[in-house]
């Protein structure tokens, strides 16, 4: 293996170490009673940055210092959050994007930056998949909104339904978007199921409720696979 992969390795082994093994469940619950206001929560940041940088070497004490700064405030976010499944992976996720940028800046030849900027700047391609990301980002989810409102308003809890929908919903489009640019169909169906068995079991859910979940997953997923066939044209 070479530098930069050893590298990432040991980042991802230190963040699993300082998030799992070695913090004590009381400053957990201490940093869900106080948010930032909590000394555990810095000292939970503080030893992070520390682990990372021992793992790392003393000299990437840059990255370290971005990984205790934006552990401890991704952290603080999260202590707002209900305890559920997606809270928790959002969380995980932005811990790894923070050490993928880490380690991306850190291995990246700046020199050969102008060269790069120069080679995207006239493609095509590039833009238009760039754009159609974006598009499925807050734009769709606002045209979905405004096409299910009439299912949303018949619901007592529908602002909170779709507060939560809203991230689920982005997450999935750019799935579905990344699966039809790679030519990977089938995996959409597995998605589709997936989710299917997850939100639609529930047998005492109200009809219009199904009805909103049902066409809004139609919507999400049909406006994903439009916007990838259209990038790849």
């Amino acid at each position: 293996m070479n530098t930069a992969t050893i590298w990432l390795i040991r980042a991802i082994l230190s963040h699993l170490l300082t998030d799992f093994v070695v913090q004590p469940g009381t400053w957990v619950e201490d940093r869900k009673k106080y948010h930032f206001a909590s000394s555990r929560l810095y000292m939970h940041g503080f030893l992070t940055g520390i682990m990372v940088w021992i793992f790392l070497g003393w000299k990437y004490w840059m990255a370290a210092a971005a990984i205790l700064v934006t552990h401890t405030i991704i952290d603080g976010w999260k202590s707002y959050q209900k305890e559920t499944t997606f809270y928790f992976l959002a969380d995980q996720v932005l811990h790894m994007i923070v050490i993928a940028v880490c380690w991306y800046f850190t291995f990246y030849d700046w020199d050969s930056l102008p060269a790069l900027v120069h080679d995207i700047s006239p493609d095509r391609r590039f833009w238009m998949i760039a754009t159609a990301f974006v598009f499925l980002t807050t734009p769709s989810g606002i045209l979905i909104g405004k096409l299910t409102s009439q299912w949303r308003d018949k619901i007592q809890d529908a602002e909170s339904l779709a507060s939560a929908g809203k991230w689920i919903g982005i997450i999935e489009r750019l799935i579905v978007l990344a699966l039809v640019l790679q030519n990977q169909y089938s995996a959409i169906g597995l998605l589709i199921t997936a989710k299917g068995i997850i939100r639609f079991r529930e047998q005492d859910r109200q009809e219009t409720k199904t009805e909103y979940l049902v066409i809004g997953t139609l919507l999400s997923i049909g406006i994903a696979i439009a916007t990838g066939l259209l990038a790849k044209m």
